[in-house]
């Protein structure tokens, strides 16, 4: 007779329940209650992995059966002596740690190369995938059934442990995943091995999936595909997780909502008016205008509204474009000197300088930024007098 049955309770099986069965009954309620399954069941989750941490050591669980929870808390120092919940879902899925198996599989990431249109319009893509799904031959056993047996290697761990000497009486331990049965702590004989699978529980098959890109999406954004990752038996798949990476645009660049854009125009445009076109990313024409008089400056920002990005989720909504505008002025001598006097006097008169003896006059010459490099480098060099320090000696013949 045991002295209380919560810990059974809590794991679903009776105070008679062999090894086995207390393994079993953990594994589908820890799967079931886990929190990235079940984020609110966390308590749940804990009294799950406390019931399991004392039923399956045998020495803890006559503890129990004898005298209840409270013997087991009374046991060490006088607290509790439970393990984390995690820990013990790692070892008990891992067979010693997280390198072996993860009770999810592994998400895959992929990449989707996208245009700015493609961001603006929206599109559905196809991507082939190729993955492991459990093979139905087997049904995901790897062989016969009854052929599946305990690795004599590892003991069913899945993984071993290393003893390499790193000094005189200092010694350390290594753990490793099991060469024989690859950390997963059974092995199948080869005579036995599915014909499908070779025994390796899982096949390799092509998937086509539609990734579809909504207006408004960013670089860098991820779609996820929850479940349709690599299967593997007894775990649940993990997701297959799209990011998106937008190419560069030959007009347009993208801030938040906003597109920007750069627009040339000529001296004349800038101080007389014009009137341009601008081709969407939807292919639509819009008309921009300056009207005569407003003179627009080398730099200057101006925007339209409504003719940025679509807003993510509220694609009738829409950013501003801003257009920066790069006055192209003339190239030298473009006008005879009679004729820039003509100009000059259309113009805002220019700044009168008074001229003074003590004034030195000098000339203006074109800048050769690589030519100015030189010199500084050359000078730092000249700076000291016994020549450069620490730097290369130059061989004299």
């Amino acid at each position: 007779m045991v002295k209380e049955t919560q810990y059974y309770d809590i794991l679903g099986v009776k105070p008679s329940a062999s090894p086995e069965e207390i393994k079993k009954a953990y594994r589908k309620l820890a799967l079931k209650y886990h929190p990235d399954k079940n984020p609110d069941e966390g308590e749940k989750f804990k009294l799950i992995s406390q019931a399991y941490e004392v039923l399956s050591d045998p020495k803890k669980r006559d503890i129990y059966d004898q005298g209840g929870e409270q013997a087991i808390k009374e046991g060490g120092s006088g607290s509790p002596s439970f393990s984390s919940p995690m820990d013990i879902f790692d070892m008990f899925f891992g067979g010693g740690g997280r390198m072996a198996r993860e009770r999810r599989g592994k998400n895959v990431v992929h990449q989707l190369s996208v245009t700015l249109e493609d961001l603006y319009n929206g599109v559905t893509k196809k991507l082939a995938l190729q993955k492991n799904v459990i093979c139905e031959k087997c049904e995901g056993v790897g062989g016969k059934k009854g052929s599946v047996e305990k690795c004599p290697l590892c003991k069913g761990r899945g993984m071993q442990i290393h003893i390499q000497q790193i000094g005189p009486g200092m010694v350390q331990q290594i753990q490793t995943m099991c060469i024989e049965c690859k950390g997963q702590g059974e092995r199948i004989n080869p005579k036995d091995r599915c014909e499908s699978c070779n025994g390796a529980k899982v096949i390799r098959e092509k998937k086509i999936i539609e990734v579809h890109v909504e207006k408004g999406m960013k670089d860098g954004q991820k779609i996820l595909f929850h479940g349709e990752g690599d299967q593997e038996p007894e775990l649940e798949p993990g997701d297959v997780i799209i990011v998106l990476d937008q190419k560069d645009h030959s007009v347009f660049q993208r801030r938040g909502h906003d597109l920007i854009m750069k627009m040339k125009i000529q001296l004349s445009e800038a101080l007389c008016g014009f009137k341009k076109t601008i081709k969407t990313l939807d292919d639509r024409i819009l008309i921009i205008t300056s009207k005569s008089g407003d003179v627009i400056k080398h730099g200057d920002l101006k925007c339209v509204r409504n003719e940025g990005m679509p807003i993510y989720k509220a694609p009738l909504e829409k950013g501003i474009l801003i257009i920066q505008f790069l006055v192209i002025f003339p190239e030298k001598h473009w006008l005879s000197q009679d004729k820039l006097a003509q100009l000059e006097a259309l113009l805002p008169p220019r700044q009168k300088v008074r001229i003074t003896d003590d004034m030195d006059q000098v000339e203006l010459k074109e800048f050769n930024p690589n030519e100015q490099n030189w010199r500084q480098h050359r000078e730092a060099y000249e700076e000291d007098d016994d020549g450069p320090r620490g730097g290369v000696q130059c061989q004299t013949a």
